[in-house]
């Protein structure tokens, strides 16, 4: 059933899978050839709803033709945009869209509490539940544009938490994620980075 809605919503995507593949070249280094990428500084993209993945890459490009001042400021990220046409992006998103992100792990001494925080949150420090956007599973909702977050490397997501609780990313929608990421210790971050990891 979660294939068959990831493929739905790729094939939704205004953007041509076979394109992306042909221009998602210069992506492999860092994203790996099929967007799982080798190295956890860098997310895996493989399976990441198409519409998400073509948002990032336009507030990419946005970050570096403003200094920063708009979307999503990222110096390597600045340089592998500069050149793309929308629909090269359209093209690369349908194309990681339609690839399998593998599987991650959970380590076990995180599960208690991740699986708390990530399906309650936390009632007296205001903090929302991470169920509530990114769903039981933590594959999101393409059409709210909330990502994946299942399966994914978790020093890249610490690496987001933190930066949306400095403001240093800003690019959420209406503030929602620098609104919980504000009223995380660096132990949640931990706890929640590593679980969501293996969540499926």
């Amino acid at each position: 059933m979660l294939l068959v809605g990831l493929v739905g919503s790729a094939s939704a995507f205004d953007g041509n899978a076979e394109a992306g593949k042909a221009k998602s070249a210069t992506c492999a280094a860092c994203h790996g050839m099929d967007g799982n990428s080798p190295t956890d500084m860098y997310p895996k993209i493989a399976g990441q709803h198409a519409g998400y993945i073509f948002k990032q890459l336009k507030e990419f490009k946005l970050g570096a033709e403003t200094g920063g001042k708009q979307g999503r400021n990222n110096a390597v990220m600045a340089g592998m945009v500069a050149a793309l046409s929308e629909q090269d992006m359209k093209d690369l998103a349908a194309y990681f869209a339609s690839q399998t992100m593998k599987p991650g792990s959970t380590p076990e001494d995180v599960v208690a509490k991740g699986e708390k925080l990530f399906r309650s949150g936390d009632k007296e420090r205001g903090i929302a539940a991470c169920i509530a956007c990114h769903g039981p599973r933590g594959v999101g909702h393409s059409m709210a544009g909330f990502p994946k977050i299942s399966f994914q490397h978790a020093a890249y997501i610490k690496t987001q938490l933190e930066s949306f609780r400095a403001g240093t990313r800003s690019n959420d929608m209406n503030g929602m994620m620098r609104d919980v990421a504000k009223k995380l210790t660096d132990e949640d971050i931990e706890v929640l980075s590593k679980y969501v990891g293996g969540l499926h």
